[in-house]
């Protein structure tokens, strides 16, 4: 379904009502009912590492299996992960676009756009046909922000339109996260400037739902893990306690891509590390 509402409506969502008093029309297209579900913003940038992508992917994926709506912008990189991740896992996603309902951008998004048209909603303070403008991007990150309880911010630059997001969110009163990034990364130099200035760092995903009162529904560790993944987790379960050299020799991939894989299995809540050592967290 698609139109638009008024805010004299009394499906106008609520959200918006309280937090962009300006907005007095919203365009849609999709599913209304995503809103009625308690939800979550992932967003980021659009350049961004193959780690931010999987995080954000994980991110969609556990809102889903717990029945949160995933929110985001539909922009190139985190976004899309995160879109993605809450649609493979048959959940709901809402899209909250720049430009207009009936346009597309980025380009290559317009077969997402139209899956989560038919299976989530798309939202615009813009008349369908609207074409996109570099302003209209920051704009729209205040709705993204009004829309979910909390923000999480996985992968920013230091002059990151995420970071507007995460501004937005704050003054809100909505809870903010920022997922902990390599130091020597220019991609999570603004995440982790913001835990600088105290923002909440997201180490386990299930924070965002403990956060929320929301009781993380279980899932096998095997059903969450990919088959490198596995292979990494079966050798520390099987040592007790390892360092990366070690999984380097038990496994011959490369130490670069173990770092990646535990900093993910870590995300997930699976394995920790200290002192140089990782760890089995949960079977």
């Amino acid at each position: 379904m698609k139109g638009s509402i008024q805010k004299v409506n009394k499906a106008f969502p609520v959200a918006l009502t309280a937090f962009t008093p300006d907005i007095e029309t919203i365009y849609f297209d999709g599913d209304l009912s995503c809103l009625e579900r308690r939800c979550v913003a992932v967003v980021g940038s659009r350049r961004c590492t193959q780690y931010g992508r999987t995080v954000a992917r994980m991110i969609g994926r556990r809102m889903a299996e717990n029945d949160v709506t995933l929110v985001s912008g539909l922009a190139k990189g985190i976004d899309t992960a995160a879109h993605l991740g809450a649609l493979e896992a048959g959940g709901k996603t809402v899209a909250v676009l720049g430009g207009g309902t009936d346009t597309y951008y980025p380009p290559e998004n317009k077969g997402l756009q139209q899956q989560i048209a038919r299976e989530g909603l798309l939202l615009s303070e813009r008349w369908p046909e609207y074409a996109v403008k570099p302003y209209d991007f920051p704009k729209r990150n205040r709705i993204i922000a009004a829309l979910a309880e909390s923000v999480a911010v996985v992968e920013a630059g230091n002059r990151s339109g995420a970071l507007i997001t995460a501004e937005c969110a704050a003054e809100m009163g909505k809870r903010v996260y920022a997922v902990p990034g390599n130091i020597t990364s220019l991609y999570s130099f603004g995440t982790n400037k913001l835990i600088r200035e105290n923002v909440t760092p997201l180490i386990l995903l299930d924070d965002l739902l403990i956060d929320m009162g929301v009781e993380p529904q279980g899932i096998c560790i095997k059903e969450r893990l990919g088959k490198d993944e596995q292979t990494v987790f079966n050798v520390i379960k099987s040592g007790g306690e390892i360092t990366v050299d070690e999984i380097h020799h038990k496994t011959n991939m490369k130490p670069s891509e173990i770092n990646g894989i535990i900093a993910v299995l870590e995300m997930k809540g699976i394995i920790f590390s200290s002192m140089g050592k990782i760890f089995v967290a949960k079977f």
